[in-house]
């Protein structure tokens, strides 16, 4: 299992974490894909994923959507669209146990859990209940973004989890119309908070406006756009992520 989390909102998690369960599927590695934000669940829309999750007949099990090659569950799945989830802390946590346990999702090579921003309940939760292989820390470039990576840090820390690397998203952007770079959130902070916080640095994944075109299309970018400079470096995440799962 591994964690895909980030300190603050905003970050492009999600994005991230549905591209790398799309490029993972790739490369021939039998994927699942855990929304374990409860309160925020955006992966059915960014796998182009509709309708409801279906009970496995004569069980209680609950059958995980496909898509692009990727199992995934959501509480997206479960409630109508708009819908929100007022729950305390004890519920999240049941929610949670119950995607983990309760789903049916077969022969996987890597189960990905698209976390929540913070360190709450539900990460409290997945650290104590969950034999999370590893975790990938996304940030921006932006001061605020990587103040939060040390929470992150800290956390998996305490509670044993490996952490596989951080990840900066939203790095330089290539001006369509004249071709140079720009760095609107800032550019180099996550390769110094890796280094500083003693964790592999991942590499960075360009400001480019299809990850989000594509994720509000349900069309993941390394499969829609596999020549996009952001997809192309998703893809060399994702085999270095493969790489150190199964090494």
């Amino acid at each position: 299992m591994l964690a895909v989390s980030s300190g603050k909102g905003g970050v492009g998690k999600s994005t991230v974490s549905a591209n790398l369960a799309v490029a993972m599927a790739a490369e021939g590695r039998r994927v699942g894909l855990m929304d374990a934000d409860i309160y925020g669940p955006n992966i059915p829309g960014m796998l182009g994923v509709t309708g409801r999750a279906e009970a496995v007949p004569g069980t209680q099990r609950i059958r995980p959507a496909e898509a692009a090659g990727v199992r995934a569950i959501s509480m997206g799945l479960l409630v109508e669209a708009g819908v929100p989830v007022i729950w305390r802390g004890p519920m999240l946590a049941k929610m949670v146990t119950q995607f983990l346990f309760w789903v049916e999702w077969g022969e996987l090579d890597v189960l990905l859990l698209d976390l929540p921003p913070g360190t709450g309940d539900v990460q409290l939760t997945l650290t104590q209940t969950a034999p999370l292989t590893g975790a990938v820390i996304v940030t921006t470039p932006s001061t605020l973004a990587l103040e939060d990576v040390a929470r992150g840090v800290q956390m998996f820390r305490q509670t044993d989890v490996p952490i596989l690397g951080l990840l900066e998203n939203m790095s330089t952007f290539e001006c369509p119309s004249c071709g140079g770079d720009s760095h609107p959130y800032g550019h180099g902070g996550g390769a110094a908070a890796a280094a500083g916080r003693g964790i592999p640095f991942l590499g960075e994944i360009p400001l480019d406006p299809r990850l989000r075109d594509d994720a509000d299309e349900g069309a993941p970018t390394v499969l829609s756009h596999p020549e996009a400079a952001a997809a192309i470096a998703l893809r060399g995440v994702a085999r270095e992520l493969i790489d150190r799962l199964e090494s």
